[in-house]
């Protein structure tokens, strides 16, 4: 972190201190970016690229023009400084005239590269990646990769939804689908004395909530599983992503029936695929003690770590709208987190058994998250990690989060889209995807693997699901659902099924089959500016 003396010499923003969340995710124990990856259905053209950076993307935020600093008495504010908009474009150069797949390998190494390096310091924490190479899920990639100092995911995919448009209106505002769910529209007619129980039982969940959370986050921890081998070193291993996209009308269909929410029905997917891998993980031995001891561990104790945006959302605000001062939904890391423990398969139930019956998973995702949503406990771990900071140090607090993250198994996270297809510079958009890096399952020496899920509804009609995990190996088909199974057998129409998956892979060496990237200039997009770009041979 740079240091200064005074005010004049660091050009600090007026009002700009650096959030309490963002020191968190800024200190020597995390360091942690999204990675937002926007596919485009035609080959991409980056010669606007500079001109849209400059006069879209800039705009929006001062602190996209910003770099941390620390005053003389260590607290970090935003200082701006002249962008070298160069210097934050990159276009890596593969092979060329290679199948889909080849390209596949080339993006998967690409991605690992990028989630591993942290940001320097001396330029404001943002970066833009445009892989123009054909993949088989896109014919151009364009990876957006911005520090989680700048803000969280609703802050951040509303910055980048800003600068998109409908693909087919550009003159139209992109629009998003009411969050108001239908088991709170019949809250409102409920009478006083259930409004009453409520209280009663809110408090009761508040204090056992957070209670629990205070437990998970210090003392103690996931153990052994599949999905948690507990070694040293995973932040070094490459990792590789795969997608699968589901119909959202496929989910409506099961919302309705069941009464429950979009959210559930995905938690309980993605519950009932995590039990069903670390099952099928777990039932490779022959020996009869150690298949006993491998079955324990698909069964064990596993938590999933939800992050909740404690925003009154009712669907995304422009970003004028949140960077105004008591903005009722404003800019910045504005979430907490809290604990559920993902349910298990009955006794004896193997996988045709447990995939023959998904909806008790999405039962109990339901009632699980109903439960804890009548709680004020993710408040109070806000509130704590508040006092943390102001007593004791930012330091503390981020030690806080990362063994929090350090002790779950799962970490979970949601970002709602637009309703239409959208389009950047007249290149309609496929999918919008996003995964965090930076975290203890990547980072740090000392970390635990840790899955992280992350769901983002793409383009209309589909629903995407992303996660990250560090298996000792890991066959992707098995973190599916039997709807999934079914889904990619027979795609529906208008729809394909597609699910981002996130895996470390289990070997430290090599890093995929891509040598070190060189730098070098490319042909100039104009008089005055080159980009980047950056040379991957095969090795």
């Amino acid at each position: 972190m740079d240091q200064c003396h005074t005010e004049e010499e660091c050009e600090v923003l007026p009002d700009m201190p650096v959030s309490p969340t963002g020191q968190y995710f800024s200190s020597s124990m995390l360091s942690i970016s999204i990675l937002a990856v926007l596919e485009s259905e035609i080959p991409i053209d980056d010669s606007q690229t500079l001109t849209l950076l400059k006069d879209v993307f800039l705009p929006i935020n001062p602190r996209f023009s910003s770099i941390m600093v620390g005053d003389k008495k260590g607290v970090k504010k935003w200082k701006r400084v002249e962008v070298t908009l160069e210097d934050h474009i990159n276009v890596p150069s593969f092979p060329a005239g290679m199948s889909p797949e080849f390209y596949d390998e080339c993006f998967n190494d690409y991605m690992t590269k990028i989630s591993l390096e942290r940001f320097p310091l001396n330029k404001p924490l943002w970066e833009v990646h445009i892989i123009k190479y054909p993949t088989s899920n896109a014919a151009g990639n364009i990876i957006f990769k911005l520090h989680h100092a700048l803000g969280d995911g609703f802050s951040l995919m509303g910055a980048l939804l800003s600068c998109l448009q409908r693909a087919d209106n550009p003159s139209l505002p992109l629009t998003f689908p009411s969050r108001e769910s239908s088991s709170k529209r019949d809250e409102k007619n409920k009478g006083i004395f259930r409004c009453l129980g409520r209280v009663f039982s809110g408090v009761a969940n508040t204090v056992s909530d957070f209670g629990s959370t205070l437990v998970k986050s210090s003392f103690t921890r996931d153990g052994l599983s599949p999905i948690r081998s507990g070694g040293d070193g995973v932040e070094f291993r490459p990792s590789v992503i795969t997608t699968l996209t589901f119909s959202l009308d496929h989910i409506k269909q099961i919302k309705a029936k069941l009464g429950v929410t979009i959210n559930d029905v995905i938690m309980g997917v993605v519950f009932l695929g995590t039990r069903l891998y670390m099952q099928a993980s777990s039932s490779s031995s022959h020996d009869d003690e150690q298949q006993q001891q491998q079955q324990q561990q698909g069964n064990a104790n596993a938590t999933a770590l939800v992050v909740l945006n404690t925003r009154a959302i009712g669907g995304y605000k422009t970003v004028g709208e949140m960077v105004k001062p008591n903005s009722k939904m404003p800019w910045g890391n504005q979430f907490t987190f809290l604990h559920v423990s993902i349910p298990k398969l009955k006794h004896g139930e193997n996988d045709d058994q447990a995939s023959s019956n998904p909806i008790r998973f999405v039962k109990k995702a339901h009632r699980m998250i109903k439960r804890k949503r009548n709680s004020a406990a993710v408040y109070l771990t806000g509130r704590m990690l508040e006092i943390l900071r102001k007593f004791r140090g930012p330091e503390v607090a981020a030690q806080y989060v990362y063994n929090t993250l350090n002790s779950s198994s799962i970490a979970m996270s949601n970002l709602i889209g637009p309703v239409e297809q959208m389009a950047l510079a007249n290149h309609p958009v496929k999918g919008l995807y996003f995964t965090l890096v930076g975290g203890p399952e990547t980072e740090k020496p000392k970390a635990r693997n840790q899955a992280a899920v992350d769901r983002s509804r793409t383009v209309t009609n589909k629903e995407g699901l992303r996660a990250d995990a560090e298996p000792p190996s890991l066959p992707l088909a098995t973190m599916r659902s039997a709807k999934a199974r079914r889904c990619r057998r027979n795609p529906p129409p208008h729809s394909t099924c597609r699910m981002v998956y996130h895996a470390v892979r289990p070997n430290r060496q090599p890093l995929g089959k891509l040598t070190p990237c060189t730098t070098q200039a490319s042909p100039p997009l104009d008089a005055n500016h080159t980009v980047r770009k950056k040379t991957c041979k095969k090795g």
